[in-house]
């Protein structure tokens, strides 16, 4: 397990880490307000580890970024983005 996931995972069960675990590189840290709490990571970063990763150009890796991550609810532990 890659080392930011453990340690997320030990401090903060009910967190929502998303996948794949490359993208744990742009893990910026957790957030919270009234309790809630949620990983926050670096939009920048998500897209050019798209784009390493997975090949696409940076209008695609924005595109699927835009609709698949922050365009997802997965109730209120749900990641959030830093421009």
């Amino acid at each position: 397990m890659n080392p930011i996931r453990e340690e997320l995972s030990e401090q903060y069960p009910d967190l929502l880490v998303m996948e794949p675990d490359y993208l744990d590189a742009a893990i910026l840290g957790v957030v919270t307000r009234i309790g809630l709490e949620a990983v926050c990571y670096s939009t920048d970063k998500v897209i050019r580890l798209l784009m390493e990763h997975d090949g696409m150009t940076e209008e695609d890796a924005i595109e699927y970024m835009e609709f698949n991550m922050k365009g997802a609810w997965m109730g209120e532990q749900t990641p959030v983005f830093l421009e």
